[in-house]
């Protein structure tokens, strides 16, 4: 999930704005009532995923056709492109893996390419990666005609607004942002929501070839693997989500939803903290001393003033929360952030120490390796997944709000979203603001939910192969509660846990990999209530 990716009366008061969202909602249809439609199939060509590097000549390309509007099937198409990946066994090929990265918003097309899967997937599956309508290659929604265009409206939105300058700043610019997109974007924009991705996805099943689907989602995807498995639970053959959206909250209370991820942000950010301050220094850069009271400290001050490196660079509330969360997503960045950390401590209590008479203290903090260290914290990394290839003047895509505003209801007062920001942060010091101010754009948003066609469940239709869940005890953007949820609202579920901080499983245990070859391979679900342990820790012994 994007957006490093409140008390109950108000959240309830949100709620009201939004109520008859679920008239738009379509129902699934029934299983197994008639014979498939056939669909052109894919006109696969040769190409080479890195033409910087020789050919390898196992990889194949497509822009596949599919309807724009599914209420209009024979009307005006969009473009879906498709990158595979062939097995390398052809004898003992089982079919197509399908593959989704998240988001939502994010590239799946190079994902053909990933090394995630072990050997016995890949001699027996065509892995597919492909980028759902409106993403990257495919037909990119686009809100802006320049990249300056662009720059004039989001350089005026401040990731972790605090003074009320700042929340009116960013509130009128979330509007600004929104007319743009209903000027530019065109038809597409109404066409977004995951029911549609889920449509083209089962189209691409069959153009194919396979009479079933094999499938892994990760963060987002995993609202795309529940939800086919909800629409078409007689055409699964094999299906992973690792990394688990809660599907029936987010899809009925986008304002709940993004209250429950800043807690999950909160939890892994405190296992990060336990972790680093349990391995100690050098393990962990930033863990002398308290580390919990360290980076409260930072926090707590960049709330009113930014810490000036020596350059003249600030590490601002906005940028500093913007890396942490990132961080978080990936046990190797760990490690990294807290020598980050540790640097810009230093130089927040250089003047303090030098004020004391510790001479030694304040020329530590100024060393210009310490002030590189710091200056990764100034960096505020984008709150949301725009990868279209620069190929025209606006070299963006606005994905990631294109979906998530047409699935997750929200009210259309951005203020009652800005109004939570408080109580939030009361609730999730770190992340609380910081996720409030994910939802206002979808407020003003010219497709918003309440109109659109979407899937709203039921979750629980049984597939014939249980569906394989991972989810990560210290999973900040979705946190493990939403894989527990996962795991029960779907019909025919199995849960595998791994111990560690991180968005996403898949690739990073060993002993995790043998299950999920087994699964897509031999269709042999999981034993339930397994705990794993990743490969690698944040924090190894030094040498």
């Amino acid at each position: 999930m994007s957006r490093f990716t409140g008390t109950v009366l108000a959240v309830t008061s949100a709620l009201a704005l939004v109520a008859g969202s679920a008239a738009a909602a379509v129902a699934a249809p029934a299983p197994g009532v008639a014979a498939e439609a056939k669909v052109a199939p894919v006109d696969w060509k040769p190409c080479n995923p890195d033409p910087s590097q020789p050919d390898p000549k196992i990889y194949d390309c497509a822009v596949y056709q599919v309807p724009l509007d599914y209420d209009h099937p024979k009307g005006e198409t969009t473009g879906i492109a498709m990158m595979r990946r062939r097995a390398s066994d052809p004898a003992k090929r089982i079919g197509s893996l399908f593959l989704n990265p998240g988001g939502p918003g994010g590239s799946g097309y190079l994902w053909a390419t990933t090394t995630r899967f072990g050997k016995d997937v890949q001699d027996r599956f065509d892995l597919v990666g492909f980028d759902p309508r409106g993403v990257a290659r495919s037909n990119p929604l686009k809100c802006f005609t320049t990249d300056e265009e662009a720059a004039g409206v989001n350089d005026r939105m401040i990731g972790v607004p605090v003074t009320k300058a700042e929340i009116w700043q960013t509130i009128d610019a979330t509007e600004d942002y929104s007319d743009a997109c209903s000027r530019n974007a065109g038809p597409l924009i109404e066409h977004m929501s995951t029911i549609n991705v889920v449509r083209d996805l089962d189209r691409m099943r069959r153009a194919v070839g396979d009479s079933k689907l094999n499938f892994a989602g990760f963060s987002y995807g995993t609202l795309i693997g529940a939800t086919y498995a909800g629409m078409y639970p007689d055409k699964v053959r094999a299906l992973i989500v690792d990394g688990n959206v809660d599907p029936n909250l987010r899809m009925h209370d986008g304002v709940e939803y993004d209250r429950q991820r800043a807690v999950g942000f909160e939890v892994a950010l405190t296992e990060f903290l336990k972790r680093c301050q349990t391995a100690g220094a050098p393990r962990c850069a930033f863990g002398e001393g308290d580390t919990r009271a360290k980076f409260d400290a930072l926090r707590d001050h960049l709330r009113t003033s930014p810490i000036t490196l020596p350059d003249g660079s600030q590490v601002t509330l906005s940028s500093f929360t913007s890396q942490v969360a990132s961080s978080l997503y990936a046990q190797r960045l760990q490690a990294p952030l807290a020598v980050s950390l540790q640097a810009a401590y230093q130089v927040f209590n250089a003047p303090a120490a030098a004020a004391q008479g510790l001479a030694a203290a304040a020329p530590a903090a100024v060393d210009p390796a310490v002030v590189e260290n710091a200056k990764v914290l100034a960096k505020t990394v984008p709150n949301a997944l725009r990868e279209a290839l620069p190929e025209t003047p606006y070299s963006a895509d606005d994905s990631y709000y294109g979906v998530n505003c047409q699935d997750k209801p929200y009210p259309s007062n951005p203020w009652t979203l800005a109004n939570l920001a408080k109580p939030w942060e009361k609730e999730s010091p770190t992340f609380g603001r910081y996720q409030a101010f994910d939802g206002p754009t979808c407020a003003s948003w010219p497709a918003p939910a309440r109109d659109a066609e979407r899937f709203t469940g039921p979750w629980n239709r049984r597939t014939a192969t249980p569906v394989m869940v991972i989810g990560n005890l210290y999973d900040p953007a979705t946190n493990y509660g939403f894989a527990q949820r996962m795991q029960r609202q779907l019909g025919n579920a199995v849960l595998v846990s791994v111990d560690v901080v991180e968005h996403c499983a898949v690739g990073r245990s060993a002993a995790l990999n043998k299950l999920v070859t087994d699964y897509l391979v031999n269709q042999k679900a999981p034993a339930p209530g397994q705990l794993l342990k990743p490969d690698a820790e944040a924090f190894p012994p030094v040498a």
